[in-house]
């Protein structure tokens, strides 16, 4: 018995086939372009995300294809595609990086329960209202992309147009229960009958269609789960189930996720979003890590990342050099839009090593200032956090999980599963197929070997400190470039 994850992220599509024990025995992907017609925008036509599942599907083997008994979706979160009545895109997909509007946040007014971003679905919809009225008129759902993805492979049978809580919560157009806000959409003007219905993740909707299944090699009719959002998918792939289990991924940017039995009240500048098992998960979202990081490896002129980590690491931590590394602003926990970023405190005798070093520093220091916001507001989740789990392309290096490990305050254990997301989708459609219960997570957890123990480091502790002040202070510098905009 084998289970399909499909994890449909911002530039590619991922496919694993579990087997019953929950092991990864097959694994493909394709890429896609995110376009940008006009400054700002991000888009891709979602027929360009169908073309890459035929193409990874057609490199799975064609055995362990025939042998999958359902499907299960992860789905980059907060974009829309607005969809006819028969499951047609009306246009290309807009994305959670599209900043068109930008300028339309003022019907979200401070405090909000999350953070409201232009890229998630409301603000894009009240542009797509305001903008593109025709489109609007003829839009019949507007969808999350997997949840696009999903009914496509359903033919667009009814049963297929659902959602579910982890995605709805973070459109900006739902409270963090889930639900569909109405009052929220009636006050935007938004006709309430273009958001699906809601659904567990693990649920089933729909089955595969004739067509979809002879494009895929798969058997037509196996059910389809719901899914969930890529991040609550990960952390389900990651082996997180219980209140207080804790991951750390790093890659293009890094979130901190902890696992809430119960709703977190809501605090400026976290995330508290629905779980893929309907629990509850706090997040830090920070969006400059490895891309800051291949930013400066780029500008410093070195030709390999190994390069760079042994210069860096070779290099004394400098009691003077600071680096922010915030090149395109900051969410978690700052939430501010025009934040930047560069290296402070540097002299002559400094070197690339030097400067490399600040920028690794730079990056875990923001990620503790993510990790310190929730460790202040938890209340009895796990707010000790002194354990989490690692994932992520960008933290393969030894050097820097212990100066992760070091900055954070907590022992790190690798997870070993390289494609966490595309897991928690084959295993929400495990679920639906009947072979596990929500009750059986825990038992699927993947291994997780210690990667770093923190250690006790005054220096380190003095250069955080100066960090924190370094941003505040800078703070009060971006906000008259703000106003003089």
């Amino acid at each position: 018995m084998r289970f399909l994850g499909i994890d449909l992220g911002t530039g590619s599509l991922k496919l694993a086939i579990v087997d019953e024990d929950g092991r990864e025995v097959a694994f493909s992907s394709a890429a896609y372009a995110v376009t940008s017609a006009h400054p700002g925008w991000a888009e891709t036509p979602p027929d360009a995300w169908y073309s890459a599942l035929v193409n990874a599907a057609s490199r799975l083997p064609a055995n362990e294809r025939e042998a999958v008994s359902a499907i299960g979706f992860s789905g980059q979160m907060h974009g829309v595609v607005p969809t006819a009545a028969d499951g047609r895109a009306l246009r290309a997909a807009m994305l959670w990086p599209d900043t068109r509007a930008r300028d339309l946040l003022d019907a979200w007014p401070e405090p909000q329960p999350n953070p409201v971003a232009p890229g998630m679905a409301g603000p894009l919809l009240r542009w797509l209202a305001l903008n593109e009225p025709q489109v609007a008129a003829d839009t019949r759902w507007a969808l999350q992309p997997k949840d696009w993805l999903r009914a496509r492979l359903g033919g667009a049978a009814f049963a297929s147009f659902l959602t579910d809580p982890s995605d709805a919560c973070a459109t900006a157009l739902g409270r963090p229960s889930g639900e569909w806000d109405d009052a929220l959409i009636d006050r935007l003007g938004l006709p309430r009958a273009w958001f699906a219905p809601l659904a567990a993740s693990h649920e089933r909707a729909g089955a595969l269609s004739e067509q979809a299944a002879s494009a895929l090699g798969l058997r037509a009719g196996i059910p389809m789960a719901v899914g969930a959002g890529d991040t609550p998918c990960a952390a389900l792939g990651s082996g997180l189930s219980s209140d207080g289990d804790a991951l750390l991924t790093t890659g293009t940017g890094g979130q901190i996720v902890v696992m809430c039995a119960a709703a977190p009240a809501p605090v400026h500048g976290l995330h508290t979003y629905r779980s893929a098992t309907g629990a509850w998960y706090r997040m830090a979202a920070m969006q400059n890590v490895g891309v800051a990081l291949e930013a400066v490896r780029g500008w410093l002129g070195y030709a390999s990342w190994p390069e760079a980590y042994d210069d860096a690491f070779a290099a004394n931590a400098s009691a003077s050099v600071s680096f922010l590394p915030y090149l395109s602003g900051e969410r978690s926990p700052w939430m501010n839009p025009d934040a930047r970023g560069g290296w402070l405190g540097l002299g002559l005798d400094d070197t690339r090593g030097t400067m490399m070093r600040a920028a690794f520093e730079g990056v875990a220091f923001a990620l503790r200032a993510g990790l310190d916001a929730i460790r202040g507001n938890l209340g009895e989740h796990g707010t000790t956090l002194d354990s989490m789990r690692l994932a992520g392309g960008g933290s393969v290096d030894p050097r820097w999980r212990q100066l992760l490990a070091d900055a954070l305050r907590v022992e790190l254990h690798a997870v070993d599963c390289p494609n966490a997301a595309t897991r928690g989708a084959a295993i929400l459609g495990g679920i639906a197929a009947g072979h596990w219960r929500v009750d059986d997570l825990a038992s699927l957890a993947p291994a997780a070997t210690l990667a770093a123990t923190p250690r006790a480091n005054a220096s380190l502790d003095e250069r955080i400190a100066r960090f924190i002040g370094l941003y505040k202070r800078a703070e009060d510098w971006f906000a008259p470039r703000r106003e003089s905009a």
